[in-house]
């Protein structure tokens, strides 16, 4: 089981290229992949991307990648003189058709792309790919070690959880019987007590007593709740993604907690499904973090 949050940073040297990854995700309920990369090496996404997702299926995950020419002299600047020339030439014709002049700026210069580069501004895909595929699958590696072992943690927590929800359906189970026997005497003392005495073996009574018993029974609900803890350590012991899966059994989870606390009409249960619902709370929300 992975965490959908982690980090993870490589480098790799090919023959002439230094070519740095730091991969960060967070949680997302789908695949959200963005690269930051140089412009001109916007055509090596697709490929990428693929690499990243045969090993993340859920969650927004940030790359970025930078690229450094080996024994380059960061400060160099390249001119590209035919386009400065050009927009000298743009210049001057527009100040003609407007009759009147426009200085061209230094800064005019600047603002324009492509006139002056660093000399490891501009990068061959296929050299820089030798370069990005050691560095990224390697950053990959140290992400999914992170995301497991968060992962590990959480699924820690979540069984820790899961057992503190199991011993709410047992105290509710060993309360259920008890809640019968208490309208029955109910019953009794409101009759007792409008003047009518009514033996206990009534037919009558016995009739209402066994109305309430069946609106009261809450035993398909609690082998629903067995089977749903059954099902989430299964997936929780599961090598694929599951946090959808996990995420639906917590919402059948608090489905049949409801149901128990409409059907029980018993304050002391009530209390019981309550403090089982702020549980399963907390596990939704340590559920959103799983991949």
């Amino acid at each position: 089981m992975q965490s959908m949050t982690g980090f993870g940073r490589a480098e790799h040297a090919s023959e002439g290229i230094i070519a740095r990854v730091e991969i960060t995700t967070v949680n997302r309920k789908q695949a959200d992949i963005h690269f930051n990369l140089p412009r001109e090496l916007g055509r090596l996404e697709s490929s990428l991307r693929k690499m990243v997702l045969q090993v993340v299926s859920r969650g927004r995950v940030n790359i970025s990648i930078h690229l450094e020419k080996a024994g380059a002299d960061k400060q160099a600047l390249g001119v590209d003189l035919e386009r400065a020339l050009a927009l000298e030439a743009a210049f001057e014709q527009l100040a003609d058709s407007l009759s009147r002049p426009l200085p061209l700026s230094a800064q005019d210069f600047l603002k324009t792309p492509g006139i002056l580069t660093l000399n490891d501004s501009t990068w061959d895909a296929e050299e820089a790919l030798e370069a990005i595929h050691p560095a990224l699958r390697a950053a990959l590696e140290k992400l999914i070690e992170m995301r497991r072992a968060e992962g590990a943690d959480l699924k820690a927590d979540l069984l820790a959880r899961l057992h503190l929800l199991e011993q709410e359906v047992h105290h509710i189970m060993q309360a259920s019987p008890l809640v019968t026997s208490r309208q029955r005497e109910l019953l009794h003392k409101r009759l007792r007590d409008s003047g009518l005495e009514i033996d206990l073996d009534d037919e009558r009574l016995l009739k209402e007593v066994a109305l309430f018993a069946e609106r009261c029974d809450i035993s398909e609900e609690v082998t629903r709740l067995s089977s749903h803890f059954g099902r989430f350590r299964e997936y929780l012991d599961s090598p694929d993604p599951a946090g959808r899966s996990l995420d639906f059994l917590c919402q059948e989870i608090n489905r049949e907690f409801n149901t128990i606390g409409s059907k029980a009409n018993d304050a002391g249960i009530g209390q019981k499904v309550v403090t089982a619902k702020t549980e399963l709370e907390k596990i939704r929300e340590q559920v959103q973090n799983i991949e």
